[in-house]
């Protein structure tokens, strides 16, 4: 597709600007299907160290940054912000969701890639986006749906924005992706084989198209549509022979 041989050459630039400039270089925030696309590519840009963040470890969207302390001497933070996106009045706000805060930001002509993950939490959103946007978004987001609010831009992550989770234990066949996926997403095992056939399971941010690759604890799987968790591991086997495993689901 063209839209990914574009961006497959963004990225090829960006590496190439790194080792000739000795600068660190980076792209814009990248969703899931594009860094899945970086990560395809990866040996074609070995030659530089890189890396990728979105402002905390548990965020989706993620700058990719080449260039590395060993590489070029000297550390350089990303260049992103945390805006907290609060209701003037709380007892007049709408019941915001993240759609409704994407919306607002999309709405003052902002392009997509200069904004990360949204995280909402009692009617407060916790934005991360590219630091150079961040005292323009401050200054004009001041409705969303229709309630007023403030913004405020966070000298660091707080705590707020971290992820929170619902822990769960089930009974599932084996650690298999496929049969964890089917059992996390209550769906029939063809419709999970589905999802990896259509590029919807990210496993630690890269797509993984093998259902039947087993599953490590710490795994952090990914569902386009249905959510995403972190597989513990093994619990316990069962009398019939299944075993009993732990995840704990992103709310």
């Amino acid at each position: 597709m063209q839209e990914e041989q574009e961006l497959r050459r963004r990225i090829l630039d960006l590496a190439n600007r790194c080792y000739q400039s000795n600068v660190y270089t980076y792209s814009g925030f990248l969703g899931m299907g594009d860094q899945a696309v970086f990560h395809a590519m990866e040996h074609e840009v070995s030659f530089v160290p890189w890396m990728l963040f979105g402002g905390s470890g548990d965020c989706e969207r993620r700058l990719l940054r080449f260039g590395s302390l060993e590489m070029l001497g000297y550390e350089e933070d990303f260049p992103i912000r945390c805006l907290i996106v609060r209701p003037r009045m709380q007892k007049f706000a709408d019941a915001l969701t993240h759609r409704d805060f994407l919306g607002a930001l999309m709405n003052l002509g902002v392009e997509r890639d200069v904004l990360g993950d949204i995280v909402v939490r009692d009617q407060a959103a916790y934005v991360f986006c590219e630091d150079t946007m961040a005292e323009y978004l401050q200054e004009h987001l001041d409705r969303v749906k229709h309630t007023s609010v403030i913004c405020e831009i966070a000298d660091e992550c707080p705590d707020a924005a971290q992820p929170e989770f619902s822990a769960q234990e089930l009974v599932v066949s084996s650690e298999r992706c496929d049969a964890v996926v089917a059992k996390v997403c209550q769906l029939s095992r063809s419709r999970s084989i589905q999802l990896f056939q259509s590029k919807r399971i990210f496993v630690n941010g890269r797509q993984f198209e093998n259902n039947s690759g087993a599953l490590k604890p710490g795994d952090v799987v990914s569902v386009r549509g249905f959510g995403k968790f972190v597989f513990d591991g093994w619990l316990s086997e069962t009398k019939k022979g299944r075993i009993r495993v732990r995840i704990r689901k992103y709310i």
